[in-house]
This record gives C-alpha cells, structure tokens and sequence, in this order.
C-alpha cells in the first residue's frame, strides 16, 4: 500500500468512526465518495471517516485522507461500525474478516472507474448475503446510509483456509477428483 498522504482532517466527535469508508488506491472513485460526503453535511452528528484515494473530489463534510498505511487501515475497520466501499473483494472480505457490516457500490467500465464490469457482478451476487448491503449507484447511497442500523453484522471470515479444504484441494490435484 501507498505511504503518500494527502490529509484534511477534522476531529469527530469519536477517535475512531462510525461509518469508515474506502476506496482502494489504485483508482479514484468520486462517485462514491460525493454521494457520502452530501449525506455527511446532512447527518453532521453521524462520525464518518474517508480513505479516497487519488480523487479529484475533495470531501467537505467528512474528515479523510487520500491514502493510509496498513497499521492505520487495520485500526479503521477494527473501530468502525460499518464499511461502506467500492465493491472490490479486498474490500468485501476485509469486512468479512472483521465480522463488519459493509455498504458496496460497483465500479462501472464504462465511466473509467475500472478496467471491466467484474464489480457489477461482484455486487449483484453478493446482494443477499448477510451483512451486505448494495448500492447500485450514487442515486441509492443516502437510502442505504439512513438504514445502516439495520444491517446486521455477519459471521466472521477465517483469513486462512480450513485443513479439510486444504487436503481436499491436494487430493484433487493429486487424483483429479
């Protein structure tokens, strides 16, 4: 991860957020981060923290910061009570990982937010699953942002795969079944 940082931060109410929000670092993603922003100067007593990348967008109602190192990433999503984020799998998974609600909106090709539509997809497959809630575009962000309450945290992930996978996985390459 990048160590460049372009900061403007505000002291919230809270050391650590109620709603983190992220976008990776490889791409910008204003979309997403001016629909959260309008909600944030509408919910100015919500505590709300943005990691926004290289955006040419910059937040007015939400502290953030263009990019974080991992050790503070880590702190984010420990302390937040819910994700919202590009629905990217690292994103995904680091909720699951986490046992942390997360609020998803896809990329799409064809605004230059991602080289293909495998976000899209992304998004649609996992939209039933607990613990995970989609935003198809911007227009849907302020909706599912005044119902956060409402989404319940999912069971945590393992980081690593369970032995019995592991052995099935060696019995198939071994065997072809």
């Amino acid at each position: 991860m990048a160590t460049r940082r372009r900061s403007r931060r505000r002291r919230t109410r809270r050391e650590r957020p109620l709603i983190f929000v992220t976008v990776g670092y490889q791409m910008a993603f204003d979309r997403l981060i001016e629909a959260v922003d309008l909600w944030a100067g509408a919910h100015p007593d919500t505590a709300l923290f943005a990691q926004i990348g290289p955006s040419e967008f910059e937040p007015a109602n939400m502290p953030y910061t263009e990019f974080m190192e991992p050790s503070e990433f880590k702190e984010r999503v420990e302390g937040c009570s819910v994700l919202v984020a590009h629905a990217g799998m690292g994103s995904i998974l680091t909720a699951l990982q986490y046992g942390k609600p997360i609020l998803v909106m896809p990329r799409h090709a064809a605004r230059n937010e991602t080289r293909n539509d495998h976000q899209i997809a992304t998004s649609k497959q996992l939209a039933t699953r607990p613990g995970i809630e989609v935003a198809m575009d911007e227009s849907e962000i302020a909706k599912k942002l005044d119902h956060l309450a409402n989404l319940e945290r999912p069971p945590k992930i393992s980081t690593t795969a369970s032995p019995e996978l592991i052995e099935r996985l060696k019995r198939f390459v071994d065997t072809g079944r």
